[in-house]
């Protein structure tokens, strides 16, 4: 905990970019019934049946200290160690390519390992991508240090609040939620720190 928390105290730096990364899921559920659009003086009508269509698992990507976020499925649109692999890659190499570090933060599910970019890439290529990372951890059960689950919480709570047929659909309706959200570069006011920490959970230090 204490870690993650030093890592959201450090000062901007463009060299070194903080990132959040998460993972979230979303039912695709279909109309059953085309529904009647809205007109003058009345909202749109749906049928409450409806077709379900699988699911489709993405990555939220947040930068708290810039106040950027994107949104992005792998390959296989699931929790693969392929699909984190794959996000990861984009990220070294066309979000962040002039980078020394970039200062990874994500929970310890087990795809979230550099050896998920060894099943993905050859050895050599594998091991320049681990190398564009310094890797932080939220403790188990500690989720809630991780900041792009508030940024998932945004968007479904909002962009993501309408039936979503297919993975298509899914990212029409997530490019302009990311797109409004960065031009207001939207940031997260966090204010807990390994100081409060320490005097609000005592209970979970050791005693000495």
């Amino acid at each position: 905990m204490e870690d993650v928390l030093e890592v959201y105290a450090r000062p901007l730096d463009p060299r070194r970019p903080v990132v959040c990364l998460d993972e979230f899921a979303k039912q695709l559920v279909d109309h059953h019934t085309v529904p009647l659009p809205s007109r003058p003086g009345s909202v749109s009508k749906e049928d409450y049946e409806y077709v379900r269509r699988g699911s489709v698992t993405a990555f939220m990507l947040y930068a708290p200290m810039e106040g950027w976020r994107d949104i992005y499925t792998g390959p296989t649109g699931q929790r693969t160690a392929l699909d984190y692999a794959q996000v990861l890659k984009m990220l070294a190499e066309e979000v962040y390519p002039e980078a020394e570090k970039i200062i990874l933060v994500q929970d310890n599910l087990d795809t979230h390992f550099p050896s998920s970019l060894y099943k993905a890439f050859p050895p050599d290529q594998a091991r320049s991508l681990v190398e564009c990372f310094e890797w932080h951890y939220t403790p188990k059960h500690g989720s809630w240090l991780n900041i792009a689950e508030n940024e998932i919480g945004v968007f479904t709570r909002t962009v993501l609040k309408e039936r979503v047929g297919s993975i298509e659909e899914f990212l029409r309706q997530i490019k302009p939620g990311c797109d409004r959200r960065n031009e207001l570069k939207a940031k997260v006011n966090w204010q807990f720190k390994a100081e409060d920490a320490r005097t609000k959970m005592k209970s979970s230090y050791p005693s000495l």
